[in-house]
């Protein structure tokens, strides 16, 4: 069994940053895209940000140039480096990940999501 778990939310200032982490551990053959999401209350769940495997990037309009997306495929953990927070960012945070486990093809697997609340 693959699980993905996130960490480094929290409480954080506007203006602040937060480095979100997201580890996939288990049988695990190979990782493809690997990407964050977010969800307010009472709004969709977004997508923030994408990496593939060979590190190519993709990001939501309103986020670039604030948040940046990286990857350690040796460690199977992808990041996310969130800076000039605003309030507006708050959300729960989940990474979401096309995983490949021996003898099954790729399936796309949830973290249980990180909470993140910028407020002053």
């Amino acid at each position: 069994q693959v699980q993905l778990v996130e960490s480094g939310g929290g409480l954080v200032q506007p203006g602040g940053s937060l480095r979100l982490s997201c580890a996939a551990s288990g049988r695990i053959a190979s990782i493809n895209t690997m990407r964050w999401y977010r969800q307010a209350p009472g709004k969709q769940r977004e997508l923030v940000a994408a990496i593939t495997s060979g590190g190519s990037t993709n990001y939501a309009n309103s986020l670039k140039g604030r948040f940046t997306i990286s990857r350690d495929n040796a460690k199977n953990t992808v990041y996310l480096q969130m800076n000039s927070l605003k309030p507006e960012d708050t959300a729960v945070y989940s990474c979401n990940a096309d995983v490949e486990q021996p003898g099954y093809t790729y399936r796309a697997l949830w973290g249980q999501g990180t909470q993140v609340t910028v407020s002053s």
